[in-house]
């Protein structure tokens, strides 16, 4: 029985030994697109992973960290680009400041002030700016407000990431009165484009359900890049390979960037993870290119 047991133990223990290795030998990750959050009312409503039904474990801003990076070692992230809360994001900069890209998010054009971000990149703690989730407010990308952020991000050479495409199912009609499909459209960015040529401007969610409108404005402008974020694990896995493979058939394999849209549910880096591992059509190059090269490209990371 002794004997059995032992069996059992040392099973076990190259089971896990096996899984720990297979893990470490993922090549680097960047995560173009993660979300912080302070101590507020997310934290008590412990909403379920709705991807999968896993329990929220993260009840804290602290434990939302460590848990984030918990997930990032495992899956050999080396970098990601954090929003939302840009006073959470200093303290995950403290934290992890080789490990995190600092980027200023607002919904509302109003809600930043322009004299701060150029402080705070100079200071080199800012590096892009978005999430602008101006689509929840329900005003377009050519919206007036936006110009002096175009013109800022510009003259910083800043990127820029901008909310385009999906939301939860419904929440127009609680949480975000104000949010409208149309408002995702890729094709709003274009006048955008030819006034700010300069611009570096990730499309997230990469303007799911649009894909051709979002290969138009690819095909017709080189500086526009995307992220797959949400889509690689709340959407069915069908559909997102679908979607992505439009994408690389197109051509733009060198454009599409990892980004997990890691909210209160870490365990959802994994998935995004596995959401472009599992895709069958993509060789080994372009997997590295989506996990790793094009974010390098995009955000400057190889400059000194």
């Amino acid at each position: 029985m002794k004997l059995l047991y032992l069996r059992m133990i040392l099973m076990l223990f190259i089971s896990l030994s096996a899984s720990a290795e297979i893990e470490s030998s993922r090549l680097p990750i960047i995560d173009v697109h993660i979300h912080v959050y302070a101590e507020d009312v997310r934290w008590d409503l412990k909403i379920p992973n709705p991807a999968n039904g896993t329990k929220m474990t993260a009840t804290n801003e602290k434990a939302h960290m460590q848990a984030t990076f918990d997930e990032m070692e495992r899956y050999n992230i080396v970098k990601v680009v954090a929003g939302n809360n840009y006073d959470v994001v200093l303290r995950w900069i403290e934290a992890a400041p080789h490990k995190i890209i600092g980027s200023f998010a607002f919904d509302s054009p109003g809600d930043g002030n322009l004299d701060f971000v150029r402080a705070e990149h100079k200071a080199g703690r800012l590096k892009s700016i978005g999430e602008v989730g101006i689509q929840y407010q329900g005003l377009s990308p050519v919206n007036p407000e936006m110009e002096p952020w175009y013109y800022l991000a510009e003259e910083l050479d800043l990127p820029i990431a901008i909310h385009m495409g999906l939301t939860r199912p419904g929440s127009v009609y609680d949480s975000n009165p104000n949010y409208r499909v149309s408002l995702g459209n890729p094709l709003l960015l274009e006048d955008v484009l030819i006034r700010h040529p300069k611009l570096r401007v990730n499309v997230m969610h990469a303007g799911w359900p649009m894909i051709d409108d979002m290969i138009a404005l690819m095909w017709a402008h080189p500086q526009v890049y995307v992220d797959t974020g949400v889509i690689s694990w709340a959407l069915p896995r069908t559909e997102f390979h679908r979607y992505l493979r439009r994408l690389v058939d197109a051509g733009f394999g060198e454009r599409i960037m990892f980004g997990s849209d890691q909210m209160v549910w870490p365990d959802s880096i994994g998935l995004a993870v596995k959401g472009i591992e599992s895709a069958n059509f993509l060789s080994e190059k372009q997997k590295r290119d989506i996990f790793y090269n094009n974010a390098v490209r995009f955000f400057h990371l190889g400059e000194k």
